[in-house]
């Protein structure tokens, strides 16, 4: 079951976003400029000499809405202390309004990762956590015992490193020792961890994870972020075209997170292909894939419709899972009829 959240929780969950938005890019040192890079498009980056060193930051594509929080982040570059006690108050406000919150140590390490650019070098966070912050997005009270993990799931396109000249600071393997987190053994036989762990068995763990475009790739490197991370299949769709979130922690972190269409979709794909060891999890995956087509279909029924549609036409492994989870669920089921 959801429940709305009144009008002004939404509105003041959108104040916060926006004003992160803007903080974002005038926290970022240098003068923004527009790089055109050919067939690869155009990208904002702010340049600031340091000594006889040129730094160059990525600030995000040549879009009208990044456009927009530049033309506003100059008027707002001097004035921190004041987001933040502003930032601080509105996270205060949805907390007592009951959005869901960070638990303690993902928010120091979202917060840290943050901090070192990741979500600002294409770093999307996906898994429940994700979902967690749909709540806010969609305005709608989630039950607690689907958004619960523990778990920090962050994936990025590997050819970012194509158009994003840029890289986090300080290194990732800095800010993990710093917290306390170790690589954890994986799957490479080349021994790249892609999984960072905090206090042991049951602790927050951290994972990378990259669109798998060839059968034979298992771990790859993802360059502006640092970090290897393993390839999956069907993360491609997921991750497409990311919206930004603010996770409330403190006075709210900026990073972002799957369009929420394309999160449910994926949920029908990831639950059939769950191995039956993991029969908890698929139900866990149908059930929150359940949650947002109720409310997609009702709020947003176009943008649900399309990301259904694209991911049945990508390809008979994705039709084939789809209808898997739909066979599974009455519920899913009669939702996707009504859509057609």
């Amino acid at each position: 079951m959801t429940h709305s959240f009144p009008l002004s929780v939404h509105t003041t969950y959108q104040d916060l976003l926006q004003a992160h938005l803007v903080q974002a890019v005038a926290d970022i040192p240098g003068q923004p400029f527009l790089r055109d890079m050919g067939e690869k498009g155009k990208y904002w980056y702010a340049r600031q000499r340091i000594g006889d060193r040129t730094l160059q930051k990525y600030i995000g594509p040549d879009t009208k809405e990044v456009r927009h929080r530049i033309d506003k982040a100059k008027a707002a570059g001097d004035e921190r202390q004041a987001f933040e006690r502003r930032s601080a108050s509105l996270v205060a406000q949805l907390r007592a309004a009951g959005v869901l919150t960070l638990d303690r140590d993902s928010g120091k390490l979202l917060n840290a990762m943050a901090k070192a650019g990741v979500f600002r070098l294409g770093g999307t966070l996906v898994g429940t956590h994700a979902f967690r912050l749909y709540s806010a997005e969609l305005g709608v009270r989630f039950e607690d015992a689907l958004a619960v993990t523990a778990d920090v799931d962050i994936a990025a396109f590997e050819h970012l490193k194509l158009v994003i000249e840029d890289e986090v600071d300080p290194a990732l393997s800095e800010t993990f020792r710093d917290l306390n987190l170790q690589p954890a053994a994986g799957i490479d036989r080349k021994n790249r961890p892609t999984k960072w762990t905090m206090g042991g068995e049951g602790g927050t763990e951290v994972e990378f994870l990259v669109p798998r475009m060839h059968e034979e790739s298992e771990v790859l490197k993802l360059e502006p972020l640092g970090v290897y991370a393993q390839a999956l299949p069907f993360l491609n769709f997921l991750i497409a075209e990311p919206i930004a979130a603010v996770a409330l922690y403190r006075s709210g972190i900026l990073l972002q997170i799957p369009r929420p269409e394309r999160y449910a979709v994926h949920k029908l794909i990831v639950a059939a292909r769950r191995h039956a060891s993991s029969a908890l999890k698929a139900k866990k995956d149908l059930a929150q894939a359940e949650i947002l087509f109720e409310i997609l279909g009702e709020d947003r029924p176009t943008e649900l419709k399309e990301a259904f549609r694209v991911a049945l036409e990508t390809g008979p492994k994705w039709r084939e899972a789809i209808n898997i989870s739909l066979n599974r669920s009455t519920k899913l089921t009669e939702m996707v009829e009504r859509m057609n």
